[in-house]
């Protein structure tokens, strides 16, 4: 994967860090992105470690199917981060008790069907992330 296949995703105005695998034409998720949206947690760090601890013991294969790629961090640095297919992400949101689970499912799927169009019209590519690039500026920018 190179840095051209990483992106960031906004889900309900909050960032997913992901990256496209050209080799399996699969999106990988970062597991921490996801469990903080869905849990709120002040710690999604741990909140995953907990949760991987727990299904370990449960022979969940979740856990096994997470993989780890350098993604970007706010402190701008690369840093080994846990990630998921969309397959795997949909087994771990299983575990995680959230009221947010079904619209971020839904979510999933949007963003699996926005890189097949992608794929067969690449300027939409271009236009999606120029949409996302002012989106995420106008918020930061913005008076409280």
């Amino acid at each position: 994967m190179s840095k051209k296949d990483e992106a960031i995703v906004l889900f309900n105005d909050k960032q997913v860090r992901r990256s496209w695998d050209d080799d399996k034409e699969l999106w990988y998720f970062s597991v921490v992105d996801i469990i903080s949206i869905l849990t709120e947690s002040s710690n999604p760090n741990n909140y995953w470690k907990v949760l991987k601890y727990r299904l370990k013991k449960e022979w969940n294969q979740s856990v096994t199917n997470c993989n780890q790629l350098k993604m970007l961090s706010l402190d701008w640095k690369y840093y080994k981060t846990d990630v998921a297919d969309t397959e795997t992400l949909l087994r771990l949101i299983q575990s995680i008790p959230s009221p947010k689970a079904e619209p971020f499912k839904l979510w999933l799927a949007k963003v699996w069907y926005e890189r097949i169009e992608e794929m067969e019209d690449p300027e939409q590519s271009i236009d999606r992330a120029m949409e996302n690039y002012i989106k995420t500026n106008l918020k930061e920018n913005s008076i409280t």
